[in-house]
């Protein structure tokens, strides 16, 4: 992770600092929102939103209209928007073919890249080079994809992004399921030892946020929640509020 070339004030430099920390410390519990939610004509005014709202991540939906089926924002438009921010850039490969792509996001300024195990015919080895290229490198798997798959890879990933709905479109509901996967997952990571983060992406509101943070999740991607709301900046600050709670509860446990 690195600073942006352009000159920032102390103020900046801190919260550079702190997003940085944020990667390294896996067991925090972070917020990232979704600017799929946002107005796209106002991505740079979204970005400060985050940064007032007090949100370390910003989560990137990168669609390419064929491995789902709808057509988002690709690395061009990150790479504009790197420099208006000094979060964590969390993206999210849902794309055909993505070892053709993954030089374009890591110009881009793209800190944590996910990739979908069922976009590769080598999912190893794809996230092998995602952390040659100087990101942190994530997998990712379709609700109806068993959790089990995954787990030949998590010696080598940071990160592990449970779907709890279909990807391609924001609004939906949480899929309970996905709680079983979650559990899995942190079973996992405690039995042998790892510091992956398990992020969760979906249907994630103030009642669905509770029982994914006690099933061991630590990231959570909220989009509708947030920006379909009148105040997102006050949203944000309220869903941090519950993940602090939420994280010392886990704490005293």
């Amino acid at each position: 992770l690195t600073a942006p070339q352009s000159p920032m004030t102390e103020e900046a430099r801190a919260f550079f600092q702190q997003a940085a920390d944020d990667v390294a410390q896996p067991q925090k519990l972070y917020l990232a929102p979704s600017v799929l939610s946002a107005d796209f004509g106002c991505l740079r005014e979204a970005l400060e939103d985050i940064r007032l709202g007090g949100a370390p991540w910003v989560h990137l939906d990168v669609m390419d209209g064929h491995f789902v089926p709808n057509l988002t924002i690709g690395a061009p438009v990150i790479k504009a928007l790197r420099k208006y921010s000094q979060q964590v850039f969390d993206a999210h490969l849902m794309i055909s073919n993505p070892e053709d792509f993954l030089q374009d996001f890591a110009d881009a300024g793209c800190d944590r890249l996910t990739v979908h195990y069922e976009a590769s015919e080598d999912p190893k080895a794809l996230v092998q080079k995602i952390r040659e290229l100087g990101m942190l490198p994530g997998i990712t798997i379709k609700p109806n994809t068993p959790v089990d798959v995954v787990e030949p890879l998590l010696d080598d990933v940071a990160l592990v992004l449970v779907m709890s709905v279909e990807p391609g479109f924001g609004g939906q509901k949480f899929m309970p399921a996905a709680l079983d996967k979650i559990a899995q997952l942190d079973a996992w990571r405690k039995s042998r030892q790892l510091d992956f983060v398990i992020e969760v992406d979906g249907g994630i509101d103030e009642k669905t946020l509770p029982p994914v943070i006690e099933a061991g999740a630590d990231a959570v991607v909220i989009g509708s929640s947030v920006f379909k709301t009148p105040d997102p900046v006050q949203t944000m600050r309220q869903f941090n509020k519950q993940l602090q709670a939420l994280e010392e509860k886990r704490n005293a446990g």
